[in-house]
């Protein structure tokens, strides 16, 4: 028997029930239901909508059963529309009668929507926490490693020298950025639906300013088809899950490439990479590849849910039930991903020589020698011509600019002495980009001080 079919002559069909039911994956939200139910009744006690023993004996039957079910004496695997009915069924087994009480007041459209807030708000909380381990991991790196020098890329050719340090922290702000992004996501969960009915409210004169104290929200929902038919919560979790997946994507691919045979810039630990089933010299990325391989999915459950509501009319529909199995999947993809991530990227040798030496070996100080005559009085476009000669010179000769030789310097400009080799070090093309935001040690270490703050103010994780 079903809670609604009052009205209905027959039962449903079968393949109706398997078809319509939601309990193989909102069976998760069964902690949020019963506390949004435990608040409901409560409220409903203390404006007198029912009486305070009816209150109280539900409130008590739904805290045993929640305890039950944590302790594995109740299974949730069982027949049911949703995790709703469930729990209103197996509270009315318990209690008797008197659980009928519960729903006064209430639609499963505003139940369902204080749940996916209730479990979205608690879910970021954890997936935040996970961000900041990745970010402590980054700072580590970076405050070791500040005059560790490599190659900086564009269009993934050789481009500037940079450190690791300033490398590692341009990934420090992109992950800031999505830990900035799941904090909006949990403000935008934070309002309460409850009171919102169906779509119209109700008769009944509810309390959901106590609803909502009882709940830990910080506002109410103020229109009530808004409330109801209101997912834009999940799209934006969604959002800054598939912001966080292209994160670790994009790092991923980093980590891909420089543990190449024909990078070496790193090496990673055993431990997080796998072998092959036939050619016994291989050490293969295969976690960073994975992370990389799981944003499609990301990406998708964004697209699905965008999908999903795009069509649709005021105020709840069923279509909505197709939010949670894109939202339990990117949260659980986001879930397993990070923290193998931060094991890998924590473990990781760095070939510190091999670095350098591609840093050297890539022209990557030729902007600092067009510098160089600039400031002995060369216009920038001539001097930037000059040293384009001299590129190809040093590639058509197996010259580097390190060691090509004085006199063919003078040969195209006179205005070179032999103070050009100072100018053009690696270290001194490095140390000497000190402006706000840049490579240089003393640059990066106000960086990383910002860093080291923001991480104390959020979890105290500087060690």
């Amino acid at each position: 028997m079903k809670l609604w079919d009052g009205r209905f002559t027959k039962a449903t069909d079968s393949m109706t029930d398997h078809f319509n039911s939601s309990l193989s994956f909102d069976y998760r939200m069964y902690k949020q239901d019963i506390k949004g139910s435990m608040a409901h009744v409560k409220m409903l006690g203390q404006q007198g909508i029912i009486s305070l023993s009816d209150s109280e004996q539900i409130q008590q039957g739904l805290t045993d059963l929640l305890n039950d079910i944590q302790t594995g004496k109740v299974s949730l695997d069982q027949d049911s529309e949703d995790i709703h009915m469930l729990i209103e069924t197996l509270l009315t087994q318990r209690i008797g009668d008197v659980a009928k009480k519960l729903h006064t007041g209430r639609s499963r459209n505003d139940q369902v929507a204080v749940d996916m807030r209730l479990y979205l708000k608690d879910e970021i909380v954890d997936i935040k926490k996970l961000i900041l381990e990745l970010l402590q991991s980054i700072y580590n790196i970076a405050e070791k490693n500040k005059e560790t020098f490599l190659p900086g890329y564009t269009h993934l050719q050789r481009a500037q020298p940079i450190s690791l340090a300033h490398h590692m922290m341009a990934y420090f702000e992109m992950f800031t950025r999505d830990y900035r992004r799941f904090s909006f996501a949990r403000d935008m969960a934070d309002s309460m639906p409850l009171g919102a009915g169906a779509l119209a409210t109700t008769t009944y004169s509810l309390d959901r300013k106590l609803t909502a104290e009882l709940l830990g929200f910080k506002s109410i929902c103020q229109n009530s088809l808004d409330a109801v038919s209101d997912r834009d919560f999940c799209l934006d979790f969604l959002y800054s899950c598939a912001s966080l997946a292209m994160h670790l994507s994009r790092f991923s691919e980093e980590i891909i490439i420089f543990n190449s045979h024909e990078f070496k810039f790193i090496e990673l630990d055993d431990a997080y990479s796998t072998g092959s089933s036939i050619m016994p010299q291989k050490k293969n990325p295969d976690i960073a590849e994975l992370v990389r391989g799981k944003s499609g999915r990301v990406y998708g459950n964004l697209v699905t849910l965008l999908t999903v509501l795009k069509g649709l009319p005021l105020a709840y529909n069923k279509d909505m039930q197709e939010d949670k199995e894109a939202v339990f999947d990117s949260l659980d993809t986001i879930k397993m991903a990070l923290p193998i991530f931060t094991k890998m990227l924590s473990t990781i040798t760095f070939n510190k020589q091999r670095m350098y030496e591609a840093a050297v070996g890539g022209f990557t100080n030729a902007t600092d020698a067009a510098d160089y005559l600039v400031k002995n009085g060369v216009a920038f476009r001539d001097a930037h011509n000059i040293i384009g000669r001299l590129v190809l010179l040093c590639t058509n000769n197996n010259y580097t600019l390190e060691s090509l030789p004085l006199e063919e310097y003078q040969k195209i400009s006179d205005v070179f002495k032999d103070d050009i080799y100072d100018a053009i070090s690696i270290k001194k093309c490095v140390l000497d980009r000190k402006v706000t935001g840049g490579p240089a040690p003393e640059a990066v270490d106000k960086h990383l001080e910002l860093a080291r703050l923001m991480l104390l103010s959020e979890q105290g994780l500087v060690e």
